[in-house]
């Protein structure tokens, strides 16, 4: 055995046998580079999914958390607010409350700069007391839907300077907002927007409909304006992460608890069903217009909010190919209430357009089970529809408003 390995090893050139021998040595130092590969990656994960007091929670989620009813603050009677809910968006609070709000901040000086108190912080983002109705939620900072974390700059500075967090995607909303002297008012940045500024505020919508923010989002967030501080050079101003974690959950399952859409199907029973050519042609004379997302939509020409939607009973968006060649067997009028203003009228509007529809068609207007809508039946339903913008407005979310149309929307 040894004699025949010698006798290979002779007929073996040295060039040969050197390719041999490097050829093993690079194999051997793949397999060591991705085990050490394989191990930063491992810890990578496990730093950035870590509660504080270092324990390990699953990705996009955190610690179960008890179930928390949609209280948010103490009322006038004296109830208590769960420990991890949300402020109460309280419509009748005056302006002493508001002063006496304070943010859970964690103040880190970047460079030389002097850190503010922290109850100064607090003065800076005045809480949105009224029901936002008038858009005032989307002109400033809404730090009862928000994390925010804000910069102080040692010297006014431009949106160049920020020009890396304004473009930064984390999955939810994130806008930035600054002002040009401690006491003027919060301007939305953008890109080409003038000016410099000596307080910044970053905002990261804390939900939406596809859900809470997680822990991971909010870690990216924090890093994101973290690492713009040193750069500017700035004092900045850090909410605690878990506890923002908590908020967004309880926010989101408030927001779902008073998410309600109405549908009224007008339904063809033939099997000819309806052409396409002739749905879209009653739909644009009745004001709809063919949206990019295969829907119509019925806008209202003053204020460009669309008030309903008219969608294919088939899960099948319309596009104009589709709607020159197919037909379907219904439509389905959609009202998204949250993100309706004045919700009880625009469903009347809705009634009527889909009653319309039904008459010119030929077709039945029935409910999601395929059961005729009578009077007394949509009667009904638009009590449902009042009962449910009442509930938004119980919590301080306006129907309609700029607050609603973020926490209702994808």
């Amino acid at each position: 055995m040894v004699a025949g390995i010698s006798q290979v090893l002779k007929s073996v050139s040295p060039l040969q046998l050197g390719l041999i021998i490097a050829g093993v040595v690079l194999v051997v130092g793949v397999l060591i580079y991705n085990w050490w590969l394989e191990r930063r990656v491992q810890r990578r994960i496990t730093a950035t999914f870590r509660k504080p007091d270092g324990v390990a929670v699953q990705p996009g989620g955190g610690a179960p958390l008890q179930r928390v009813e949609p209280t948010l603050r103490n009322d006038a009677s004296g109830a208590t607010m769960p420990a991890n809910a949300v402020p109460a968006f309280r419509p009748d609070a005056d302006e002493e409350a508001a002063a006496d709000w304070e943010p859970p901040i964690d103040v880190v000086a970047q460079g030389p700069v002097s850190v503010a108190p922290a109850d100064e912080y607090a003065a800076t983002i005045p809480m949105a007391r009224s029901v936002d109705g008038d858009a005032g939620g989307h002109r400033r900072p809404d730090p009862e839907i928000e994390c925010i974390v804000t910069l102080q700059p040692a010297k006014p500075v431009g949106v160049g300077a920020l020009a890396a967090g304004l473009h930064a995607r984390l999955g939810k909303r994130l806008r930035w907002f600054g002002r040009a002297a401690r006491e003027a008012p919060w301007q939305l940045l953008a890109s080409d927007t003038r000016g410099d500024f000596v307080d910044i505020a970053a905002c990261l919508l804390l939900a939406d409909r596809n859900g809470a923010a997680s822990r991971a989002q909010l870690d990216t967030f924090v890093r994101v304006v973290g690492e713009l501080a040193p750069l500017l050079p700035a004092a900045i101003s850090v909410p605690d992460v878990g506890a923002e974690t908590d908020r967004a959950e309880t926010l989101d399952r408030l927001c779902a608890d008073v998410d309600v859409q109405i549908g009224l199907t007008v339904l063809k029973s033939d099997a000819a069903g309806i052409p396409g050519t002739k749905l879209r042609g009653v739909a644009e004379a009745a004001g709809f217009k063919l949206a990019p997302g295969g829907r119509f939509e019925w806008v209202q020409e003053e204020t460009g909010a669309i008030h309903y939607t008219l969608q294919n009973l088939r899960n099948e968006p319309f596009t104009v190919d589709t709607l020159r060649v197919s037909a379907t067997n219904g439509v389905v009028y959609l009202l998204d209430v949250p993100r309706v203003a004045d919700p009880p009228r625009a469903f009347d509007h809705m009634k009527l357009a889909a009653k319309r529809l039904a008459q010119t068609l030929g077709a039945d207007l029935v409910d999601d089970n395929r059961r005729p809508l009578d009077e007394p039946a949509l009667a009904a339903i638009r009590k449902q529809v009042d009962a449910a913008a009442a509930a938004l407005r119980e919590v301080g979310i306006e129907p309609g408003s700029p607050r609603a149309l973020a926490l209702f929307g994808a």
